[in-house]
């Protein structure tokens, strides 16, 4: 199969690159954008590690074919920075402690991110269900709850 060339939208610049028919996306913004910060967990859509934000919807990447891609929108962890400075939401994981090993952070703060953009005020049942498609083995979830809590209370809606 002839490699096709994809022109994708991450973070707000336009990449356009050469991929395998088959790609994953998640390969793609790892491996030819070298964006990291997304992870793979499972590899079959399960974990949330790998979720990123595709035209305003939170997607696990590790199931999206590449060429699905094409033209989106997308928004990685990377994404939610302002260059250098950390998002409300980060600043308050990063404060809360909401992270230990750290796998699951970047797939967390894009399902946080979504929900609060969503429901900017959100009860912490919302914020359960709006984090329920991602697993921590780490910690006990409290922290992580509390700490988009308190990003929704800084207003941390995009």
């Amino acid at each position: 199969m002839a490699d096709l060339a994809l022109t994708l939208n991450v973070n707000g610049k336009s990449h356009t690159v050469r991929v395998h028919p088959l790609a994953r996306l998640l390969d793609i913004l790892r491996e030819e954008l070298k964006l990291t910060g997304t992870k793979e967990g499972c590899g079959e859509g399960e974990c949330g590690a790998c979720s990123i934000l595709m035209n305003g919807q939170v997607v696990n990447s590790c199931l999206i074919p590449a060429a699905q891609a094409q033209g989106a929108e997308i928004i990685t962890v990377e994404g939610l920075a302002e260059g250098e400075k950390l998002s409300p939401l980060q600043a308050a994981f990063l404060t809360h402690n909401a992270a230990q090993c750290g796998f699951c952070t970047p797939g967390m703060l894009i399902a946080a991110q979504d929900l609060l953009n969503r429901c900017p005020n959100p009860d912490e049942n919302q914020v359960r269900d709006g984090l329920s498609g991602n697993l921590c083995r780490c910690t006990g979830y409290v922290k992580i709850l509390d700490a988009v809590k308190v990003a929704a209370q800084e207003g941390s809606s995009r």
